[in-house]
C-alpha cells in the first residue's frame, strides 16, 4: 500500500483506455488537478460508468482532440481549447470521440482527496486486474471497499446515495474479509494545506 505518488508518476487504466498524468500536489486542500490522456475508443468514470460525485464540481479543460461529456443524458461535444464543467450531483460520464488521441486537465473543487481516489483505482486495475471483468467493471465489493473508504467522491447514479451509504458501509468489512485491500488510503483527516513535494 502507498501513501504518495511521486510527482510525475503516470498511471493506465488498459480497461478504460485511460491515463492518469498526476503533476501537481497530492493533497492541496481547494483544488484536485491532474491530466488524463484518452486514447482511442477510451472513456472516463469507471469504464462509461454514469456516477456522480456529491461533494465536488468537475472541470474539464480539453488540450487536443474531442471528448464527449454526457451529463443527465445531454452529450456536450468538447473539442481542443473548449471547456466543460459538471456541477456536484449531476450523473455524468465522459469518453474520447476523436480518431486519435484525446489530451485533457481534469480538476475538482473543492479537491477532497479525489487525486488519491482516482490514483488508487487506476493502480489497482495494474496491481490486481483479476478484481476487475474482462471490460473492465470492478468487482462489487471492491466497489464497495473503495466508495466507502473515500466517502461522499463518488456514487453510482440513479440508486440513492443514503442507500449507497448503508450498502458499503455494510460491505467493506466483507471485501476487505474476501482479501480486498486499498492501493492508496486516504488521508484520515481533511488536507490543511497544499504539500510541495510528493515522494514515491
Amino acid at each position: 500500500m502507498l501513501n504518495e505518488i511521486a510527482r510525475g508518476t503516470r498511471l493506465r487504466n488498459a480497461f478504460n483506455k485511460e491515463i492518469f498524468v498526476f503533476s501537481g500536489p497530492l493533497d492541496d486542500p481547494h483544488v484536485a488537478r491532474f491530466g488524463v490522456i484518452l486514447e482511442t475508443g477510451g472513456s472516463g468514470g469507471g469504464n462509461a460508468l454514469v456516477h456522480v460525485h456529491s461533494g465536488a464540481d468537475e472541470h474539464f479543460s480539453v488540450r487536443s482532440g474531442r471528448i464527449k461529456v454526457v451529463v443527465d443524458g445531454r452529450e456536450q461535444f468538447v473539442d481542443a481549447g473548449g471547456t466543460a464543467i459538471v456541477p456536484r450531483g449531476r450523473p455524468h460520464y465522459f469518453a474520447n470521440v476523436g480518431d486519435d488521441n484525446a489530451e485533457l486537465e481534469i480538476s475538482f473543487s473543492p479537491a477532497q482527496q479525489h487525486l488519491r481516489f482516482f490514483a488508487n483505482f487506476a493502480m489497482l486495475t495494474v496491481k490486481q486486474p483479476s478484481w476487475f471483468s474482462s471490460a473492465g467493471d470492478p468487482d462489487f465489493l471492491l466497489i464497495a471497499l473503495v466508495l466507502h473508504t473515500y466517502s461522499d467522491h463518488l456514487y453510482l447514479a440513479g440508486v440513492p446515495i443514503w442507500i449507497q451509504k448503508l450498502l458499503f458501509a455494510a460491505l467493506a468489512p466483507v471485501a476487505r474479509l474476501c482479501g480486498y485491500r486499498m492501493a492508496i488510503e486516504p488521508l484520515r483527516e481533511a488536507p490543511a494545506r497544499a504539500r510541495s513535494g510528493l515522494a514515491a
